[in-house]
């Protein structure tokens, strides 16, 4: 085993972005999973800390260009497709301000990726009740707050959008109106980390994008 002080921490961080994105597009793991099974492809059992794992931004332009190379066929009709069905929720969840995030907003989404949204409304509650009233089966789970404030309630299920596609995974985290405010505020890069209903419309409506050839 070679030692960690051997290693070119750039190098490594490099790697294990490479093989976390890998083990995403084609295996659908989230990127915290990823990342630690990378890590242990990459340098074994060595223990590693922070500074030597590659951030999620790093991660996620290590996927586009797996999905570039790799799933240029297929993955692009993949994500429109999802983002179709997203935009068909948005609009039957209108009235509890729902906005699209994670890989279907950003342009990563595969075979294995779920629909994430989240509603932010007065009375969460409320979502759960249109659910029961539209006769839609839910599981109840908890996800992390996106401002690191505790958790929220999520709903999940499963919904087949045709007779002849595979279900698709959705899940809606449940906040409070007053956490708009802080959501809709760009990050560091100037990306938001959510779109509303019209945002999504917007990108549908974009013409597709030019396929990309491997490089030589």
């Amino acid at each position: 085993m070679i030692r960690k002080s051997h290693f070119d921490p750039l190098r490594v961080r490099e790697e294990i972005a490479i093989a976390a994105a890998r083990l995403i597009a084609e295996d659908g793991l989230d990127y915290s999973t990823a990342k630690r099974k990378a890590a242990r492809q990459v340098v074994g059992e060595t223990r590693v800390g922070g500074e030597w794992l590659p951030d999620n931004g790093q991660i996620e332009e290590e996927i586009r260009e797996y999905q570039a190379i790799f799933q240029s066929e297929s993955q692009p009709a993949v994500l429109r497709r999802m983002r179709e069905v997203a935009f068909e929720w948005m609009q039957r969840l209108q009235p509890f301000n729902p906005y699209l995030t994670g890989a279907v907003l950003n342009g990563t989404a595969g075979e294995h990726s779920d629909i994430h949204l989240q509603c932010f409304c007065d009375n969460p509650k409320e979502v759960a009740i249109y659910l029961l009233n539209a006769n839609v089966q839910y599981d109840v789970s908890e996800t992390r707050h996106f401002a690191g404030r505790g958790y929220v309630e999520t709903l999940s299920f499963l919904m087949r959008p045709s007779r002849d596609e595979e279900p698709m995974g959705i899940h809606i985290a449940l906040y409070d109106t007053n956490d708009l405010r802080g959501a809709v505020r760009a990050d560091g890069r100037g990306k938001l980390a959510r779109a509303s209903a019209a945002a999504v419309r917007a990108l549908l409506d974009e013409p597709p994008a030019p396929t990309l050839a491997p490089s030589p």
